[in-house]
């Protein structure tokens, strides 16, 4: 018993010398434990409140895309009462071998332009709608509008529109010979511009824009008149191209103000470039430019500036005054034009492009002056010098225009204001 009683002593001495866990280590433990744990948690939570706010984005950009989509598509239906017929798009997939590459004429600011065939043989001529263009919505309701109600010799003819699905297309009129720019500076072609063909393909523009001014049930500005907008059919005769950029003008207004510059700096006038004032007159300017350029069988761009050190208006201008402009003329012509003809066609595109848009013949006159050898002309003034030109940063504008680009059947060209 005595043993037993000092085995107890022995064991509860034991025990007592043993450490003893207290309150306050527990507590310890279970805060550094919880501290721990709380970053996790908080990344955790963050990583969710992210990923939860990405997908409510994302589902509310799809849904305002489809209802922008589904708007436009709407504002377009209406389309199917006017006279424009409506094109189904199976049948242009066909016709085009479902825009397949191999019938791709070329790209423009619209979107690309594909060759097709219909089902009865006839050509024809697709743009697209990049769906990446945000002003081609707005520039392909307009185009058809526009030339749904225009009908001229000199204007291309619209034959449809489609409206399915995604796809907005243009159907026109096929024209094997391209644009006229393909034939002026394309060495390959100018031999096929002689003297008779570009005198008629001149009178043909002047007349198809004076239809577009004056005698059609619209006034309508074209704004972007170049010879990338001039198409040619299989006998050469002009048919200008590219309304996405026009403009309708109601009642007896004579000029517009817009805030808004659209067309290609080369061919624009000034004080749309300066001011973004348009009128009929500023359509002449532009008129006037190509005019220069059918005689001379030269851009009025860059390269040209810097082999003459300065534009094409102005050379034009010194050659005139100077009385040397035998020098101006297409070198390919050699003397196998009318010099009657070419210096009344000078003398015009001179009177066209003077700076003051009151000083510009309208195009009922241009047409007179160029068909009629008996109507005297008056002096011209110099042409603007664009080198002092400033364009407001307040004007906006669309897709940049490359001064090299491939020469496409009815292109569309959304140009920013950039000297060339």
């Amino acid at each position: 018993m005595v043993v037993m009683h000092k085995d107890v002593i022995f064991y509860r001495r034991r025990l007592g010398n043993a450490p003893q866990s207290t309150p306050s280590s527990d507590k310890g433990g279970e805060n550094k434990s919880s501290s721990s744990a709380m970053p996790i948690m908080v990344s955790i939570l963050a990583v969710v409140i992210v990923c939860t706010c990405l997908y409510c984005l994302y589902c509310w950009r799809w849904r305002k895309r489809n209802a922008v989509r589904k708007a436009q598509q709407n504002s377009l239906r209406p389309l199917s009462s006017s006279d424009l017929p409506l094109m189904d798009l199976t049948s242009i997939q066909a016709a085009t071998n479902n825009f397949s590459k191999a019938n791709k004429l070329g790209e423009g600011g619209f979107g690309p332009v594909y060759r097709g065939a219909l089902s009865g043989g006839a050509e024809i001529a697709v743009k697209r709608l990049s769906t990446k263009s945000r002003q081609g919505n707005m520039e392909f309701r307009n185009e058809v509008e526009l030339i749904a109600k225009l009908q001229h010799r000199n204007l291309v003819r619209l034959l449809g529109c489609c409206v399915e699905k995604d796809e907005k297309l243009l159907i026109y009129e096929y024209l094997p010979n391209r644009s006229l720019d393909s034939f002026l500076f394309a060495s390959s072609n100018q031999t096929q511009l002689d003297w008779k063909r570009r005198h008629h393909i001149i009178l043909g523009i002047a007349r198809g824009l004076l239809y577009l001014h004056e005698d059609s049930l619209l006034k309508v500005i074209h704004r972007d008149l170049k010879a990338s907008n001039v198409l040619l059919d299989n006998k050469m005769n002009p048919k200008i191209s590219d309304f996405g950029m026009a403009k309708i003008f109601e009642g007896e207004d004579d000029e517009v103000n817009t805030g808004r510059v659209v067309g290609t700096f080369g061919y624009m006038a000034p004080e749309y470039a300066r001011e973004g004032i348009f009128s009929v007159k500023s359509d002449v300017f532009s008129f006037g430019v190509l005019l220069l350029e059918i005689l001379s069988g030269q851009r009025n761009g860059g390269c040209y500036l810097q082999k003459h050190g300065q534009s094409l208006l102005q050379h034009a201008w010194q050659l005139w005054i100077e009385d040397r402009a035998v020098e101006l003329m297409d070198p390919l012509l050699e003397n196998s034009y009318a010099t009657n003809e070419a210096w009344r066609c000078l003398h015009v595109a001179l009177l066209c492009v003077q700076e003051n848009p009151d000083d510009r013949p309208n195009m009922s006159i241009v047409v007179l002056m160029l068909i009629s050898e008996q109507m005297p002309l008056p002096p011209p003034t110099e042409p603007p010098n664009f080198a002092r030109f400033t364009i407001s940063s307040d004007m906006s504008s669309t897709t940049k225009t490359n001064s090299i680009k491939t020469h496409t059947v009815n292109e569309i060209t959304m140009t920013l204001i950039e000297p060339r």
